[in-house]
């Protein structure tokens, strides 16, 4: 049972540490490069309409709003990030939170990308791997480099914690 709870205090305290990071990211991403941010109300729309038997949309910012979809959007937002994290720790165990190494957290960090690739830009119309985007290839390498930068939010976010539930 203290195990359970270690492994699931790790993947929060990791999980949203990272995802502030990767948030921090497009913050300066936009500020410095001009790229806008991620929409992240469009999630909470598209589980809005997911709950409705909608699974894909042509474009997802013309589909109708739905309501609390902001909120819906960041805290799925930050769940999937603590979900990575918990896939960290499943696969290199609670021993990489008592000593986090860059690696595994970057191999979970940029295979995290397939989830957008693969499901959710396909489902908010974007097309696999932004496919169906005006310039797919600045679509996926900003993909890639967000996920890089979620990897780096990993093992930076377990070094953070580390000092109070590993000391």
């Amino acid at each position: 049972m203290a195990e359970t709870v270690d492994y699931l205090v790790n993947a929060v305290l990791i999980g949203a540490g990272a995802t502030v990071v990767m948030d921090i990211w497009g913050m300066v991403r936009t500020r410095l490069l001009g790229i806008p941010p991620l929409d992240y109300a469009l999630i909470g729309r598209w589980l809005g309409h997911l709950a409705s038997g909608r699974l894909r949309h042509d474009r997802i910012a013309a589909s109708p709003q739905v309501a609390g979809e902001r909120v819906i959007g960041w805290t799925v937002h930050y769940l999937i990030g603590i979900g990575f994290a918990g896939v960290l720790l499943a696969i290199f165990g609670l021993d990489w939170a008592r000593q986090p190494t860059i690696g595994p957290a970057l191999m979970v960090g940029i295979g995290s990308v397939a989830a957008p690739f693969l499901i959710m830009q396909p489902a908010l119309g974007a097309g696999i791997a932004a496919s169906g985007t005006p310039k797919p290839a600045s679509a996926r390498l900003q993909s890639l480099a967000t996920h890089a930068v979620f990897g780096f939010g990993l093992y930076a976010a377990g070094w953070l914690v580390r000092p109070w539930l590993h000391p």
